[in-house]
């Protein structure tokens, strides 16, 4: 039997030690109940505009994907949950879903639409507008979370 893994990957380095620390942390936790990767790609050399520079970054994680990942796309006008619902679609994943669940957090423009073409769902995690770095911390605290509130732990206020 397989087992499901789960990654963030997201396009840049994060500069902040803080949120590495933050990231590292939850990561850690989530060992205890996923197999969970993280992996941040180079910015890719921007182009002559946005477009150019946001189909390069979709390229880029186009030729990392295998062809049963399931993509997920964090976007601001994706599918809103609260961390209930959240854990919901995190456990439907588990047993529908394909071998990698991959969240994908993109760089300062969005994503091109020959990587949302590709995409299985698209994911916000607020209508605010947050700093692509902040959103690792945020995503892998959610992806933690989530993980509690299906095991029926503490950490999730109910």
């Amino acid at each position: 039997m397989w087992v499901m893994r789960f990654a963030i990957w997201a396009i840049g380095k994060t500069n902040e030690s803080y949120l590495e620390e933050g990231i590292s942390k939850y990561l850690k936790r989530l060992k205890h109940y996923t197999k969970i990767d993280y992996e941040e790609f180079k910015d890719v050399k921007p182009g002559k505009d946005a477009e150019e520079t946001m189909k390069r970054e979709s390229e880029l994680i186009l030729s990392k994907l295998k062809a049963d990942d399931y993509l997920i796309l964090m976007d601001e006008n994706g599918k809103n949950y609260d961390s209930t619902g959240f854990s919901v679609f995190i456990e439907q994943l588990q047993m529908h879903s394909s071998k990698t669940v991959i969240f994908l957090i993109g760089g300062a423009f969005g994503h091109h639409k020959l990587i949302r073409e590709r995409a299985n769902h698209l994911l916000s995690l607020s209508e605010m507008t947050f700093s692509h770095q902040m959103v690792r911390l945020f995503l892998s605290e959610q992806i933690y979370r989530a993980f509690t509130i299906i095991k029926n732990e503490k950490y999730h206020n109910y």
